[in-house]
C-alpha cells in the first residue's frame, strides 16, 4: 500500500493547478491595451487645429523639428494635455476598481460614492472665498483630499448598521453626492462672476491643461498609484468577505478604511487637476473585469489602462467637437469638455449595469 499512497502524493505533487481563462489572457490583454493607449496619445498629440504626422511628434519631441511652430505646439499644448490626460485616467480607473474591489458592488465609482463631489466641492469653496493670491496652485489636491475623505467618512458613516452593506453604501454615496453637486451650485448662484473659472471643476476638463497642472499632478500618482497596484491582495481578501478576510489575517475594518484612503487619494489628485470627470471610474473597471476577471492582481492594472485608454479618446474627440464659448463681451472657440462627453457616454452605461444587476 505504501507504493501506492508514494504515487498518490507524487502525482498530486506534480499536478499544475488550473489557470483560469482571465489569467491566461491577462499578458495580451494587458500588452494590447498598453499598445492602443500608446497609439491614442500619439493621436491625441498629433492632431488639432494644426495636424502633425507622427514622425513630425517624434522630431519636435527629440527637438529636432523642421517647424519650430510645430515643436512649440507639441511642447507647450498638446504634450502636457495628453500626459495629464493618460495619468488623470490611471487614477481615476484605479480609483474606480478598487472601490468596486472593497464594496463588492460593480456601480462603484469616484462619482457615485460621492467623492468626486466632496473634492469639487472643497475645491470650488476655496476658488470662490479664498483670496485671489491663495486661490489656485499646489493647494488645490489637499482640499480636494480633504473633501473626498470627508465625504467617505460621512457615506460611510450614514451606510453602517452594524456592517458595511454594499447597496446602502452605494445609496449613501448617490444621496451625499448629489447634496455635494447641490451645495456647489449653489455657491455659484451666490458667486455668478466666478461661474467661469470654476465651471470646469463641475463638469470636468483637460482644456487648457499645460506644465503647470502637471506639476500639481505627477507628485500625487507617484505616490498613489503604487499605493493602489499594492492594495490587490488585501482588496481581494476583502471581496471574499469579513469573515474570511479576517482567517486570512486581515483586519477588514481597517484594511476597507485604508483602501477608501488610497481611492480618495487617487480621485482627489485628478479631481483637482481635471474636475469631476464622470463615468471613467466605473466604465474602465468594468470592461477590465469583464475581460480577466475579479482577481485585482489582474484587474487593477488593466483597469488603470483601459480608463487611460476611454479618456485619452473621449478627449480626442472633445477636441474635435468645438464650440463657441461666451468669453467676456465676445466668444471663444474652444473644443468640448471632456466630461461631458463621458457623461453622455457614461449615463447609458450605467442605466445597463443596474438593469443588469436587477436581472
Amino acid at each position: 500500500m505504501r507504493p501506492c499512497h508514494g504515487v498518490v502524493r507524487a502525482t498530486t505533487a506534480v499536478a499544475p493547478l488550473p489557470r483560469s481563462a482571465g489569467a491566461r489572457r491577462f499578458p495580451i490583454l494587458l500588452a494590447s491595451v498598453g499598445a492602443l493607449v500608446v497609439a491614442l496619445a500619439a493621436l491625441h498629440i498629433g492632431l488639432g487645429t494644426v495636424r502633425i504626422a507622427p514622425g513630425e511628434i517624434a522630431a519636435a519631441m527629440l527637438d529636432r523639428a523642421a517647424d519650430p511652430v510645430h515643436r512649440q505646439i507639441v511642447w507647450e499644448l498638446r504634450l502636457p494635455r495628453m500626459l495629464i490626460a493618460l495619468v488623470a485616467g490611471v487614477m481615476l480607473g484605479l480609483a474606480g476598481a478598487l472601490l468596486q474591489a472593497i464594496t463588492r458592488n460593480p456601480l462603484a465609482s469616484p462619482s457615485l460614492t460621492g467623492i468626486s463631489a466632496g473634492g469639487v466641492l472643497a475645491v470650488v469653496a476655496w476658488l470662490s472665498f479664498a483670496p485671489a493670491g491663495l486661490a489656485g496652485g499646489g493647494v488645490l489636491p489637499l482640499l480636494a483630499l480633504a473633501g473626498g475623505l470627508a465625504t467617505i467618512a460621512l457615506v460611510y458613516t450614514l451606510s453602517w448598521q452594524g456592517g458595511s452593506d454594499p447597496t446602502r453604501l452605494a445609496l449613501c454615496g448617490i444621496l451625499v453626492g448629489a447634496i455635494c453637486s447641490a451645495l456647489t451650485l449653489l455657491l455659484l448662484v451666490l458667486d455668478a462672476q466666478r461661474l467661469g473659472s470654476v465651471l470646469r471643476w463641475i463638469i470636468g476638463s483637460i482644456n487648457g491643461r499645460v506644465w503647470v497642472h502637471w506639476e500639481i499632478l505627477w507628485p500625487w500618482a507617484l505616490v498613489a498609484l503604487p499605493l493602489g497596484l499594492l492594495s490587490a491582495g488585501a482588496a481581494n481578501a476583502l471581496g471574499l468577505g469579513d469573515a474570511t478576510a479576517a482567517g486570512l489575517g486581515q483586519r477588514p475594518e481597517r484594511a476597507r478604511a485604508a483602501l477608501l484612503f488610497v481611492a480618495a487619494l487617487l480621485t482627489a489628485g485628478a479631481v483637482a487637476v481635471v474636475g469631476a470627470i464622470g463615468f471613467i471610474g466605473l466604465i474602465g473597471p468594468h470592461l477590465a473585469r469583464r475581460l480577466v476577471g475579479d482577481d485585482a492582481r489582474r484587474a487593477f492594472p488593466l483597469s488603470a489602462l483601459v480608463a487611460a485608454a476611454i479618456l485619452l479618446a473621449a478627449d480626442v474627440v472633445a477636441q474635435a467637437l468645438t464650440l463657441d464659448f461666451p468669453f467676456g463681451d465676445a466668444t471663444r472657440r474652444a473644443g468640448l469638455p471632456v466630461g461631458a462627453l463621458t457623461a453622455l457616454l457614461g449615463a447609458p452605461f450605467f442605466l445597463y449595469l443596474m438593469l443588469r444587476e436587477e436581472r
